[in-house]
């Protein structure tokens, strides 16, 4: 039987997609989340945030996350055929659990009730902007960079 390529939009309630999730993928997400969280306490660790501050290792986890995203995404689609586990592993796991959206906006409520209301909203748009320019970014110097 041929590898096929994981479908990221497998709809688990289909019996017929559910054989592409599987032990492998499930072990490879898990082993990626794990490394990813690491390198996040690593940078939240080395950069702690300071109340009312602008919080620097979260936006910088996750804009340089996003890039890597983009660059991840362009080398496995388009550039050369992968493992099928290389996507859970780097993309859902190591990335997945690198990133951290949902520390972004507890840490945007975090600075506006220190009283910091404008560090908030920049900080939460300023993410936003970095992050989709980021995935853009990464996109664009692999293409140019495999050509």
């Amino acid at each position: 039987m041929a590898e096929r390529p994981i479908d990221p939009d497998v709809d688990l309630r289909v019996p017929g997609q559910r054989a592409e999730v599987g032990w492998a993928v499930l072990a490879a997400i898990a082993a990626g989340g794990a490394l990813g969280a690491l390198a996040r306490h690593g940078a939240q660790t080395l950069l702690p945030a300071v109340p009312g501050a602008f919080p620097w290792a979260t936006f910088l986890v996750n804009v340089s996350g996003c890039a890597l995203i983009g660059v991840l995404m362009v080398t496995i689609t388009e550039v050369r055929r992968a493992h099928r586990l290389v996507r859970p592993f780097l993309g859902v796991g190591v990335l997945g659990g690198f990133t951290t959206f949902s520390t972004y906006v507890v840490e945007a409520r975090r600075v506006v009730a220190d009283g910091a209301p404008l560090v908030g909203v920049l900080y939460l748009a300023g993410t936003l902007a970095a992050a989709l320019a980021a995935v853009w970014a990464g996109m664009r110097l692999t293409r140019w960079a495999a050509s």
